[in-house]
């Protein structure tokens, strides 16, 4: 008798704050699956909006235990379009842009590509308005504030 392997199913939202760009910044993450739900945040103290995204969806990713096939809500087109279509010629630059400039936020985009692209996960990325009333970007940025709001503690 072969074993059967069960593929699990995970819907996550992410989404990240800063209060001040740079300045304390939190990142939050919604995960779904089935029956069960975790929430996930976190902070730094100097950071920008855009790390606070990015380290949403790694956090999120990271703290998935078994190959899963992810359904990825996220209001952040930079990190949509960054990991999906302009990492690779970054990758292929040297992690420079097109203008031959240092990527910004290199360390972490390298981070989420060892996870998206060298991981065991089948991810679809999809987009979604933020503010705009969709319950799990809501969760996800209620998430991220919170985030912002553990720093002082």
């Amino acid at each position: 008798m072969s074993a059967i392997q069960v593929e699990s199913h995970v819907t996550i939202y992410t989404d990240g704050a800063c209060k001040g760009n740079p300045g304390p910044g939190g990142w939050g993450a919604y995960m779904k699956s089935a029956a069960h739900e975790r929430d996930l945040f976190g902070g730094e103290p100097n950071t920008t909006n855009n790390r606070m995204e990015l380290m949403a969806v790694i956090q999120a990713l990271e703290a998935l235990k078994r190959p899963c096939r992810v359904d990825l809500w996220l209001d952040s087109q930079y990190v949509r379009q960054g990991i999906t279509e302009w990492i690779h010629g970054w990758k292929a630059k040297g992690w420079r842009t097109a203008s031959k400039q240092p990527v910004k936020n290199a360390d972490l985009w390298q981070r989420l590509d060892a996870l998206v692209h060298g991981g065991p996960h089948e991810i679809k990325w999809h987009w979604v308005k933020g503010h705009a009333g969709d319950p799990g970007n809501e969760r996800a940025d209620a998430l991220a504030n919170k985030g912002v709001e553990s720093i002082g503690r």
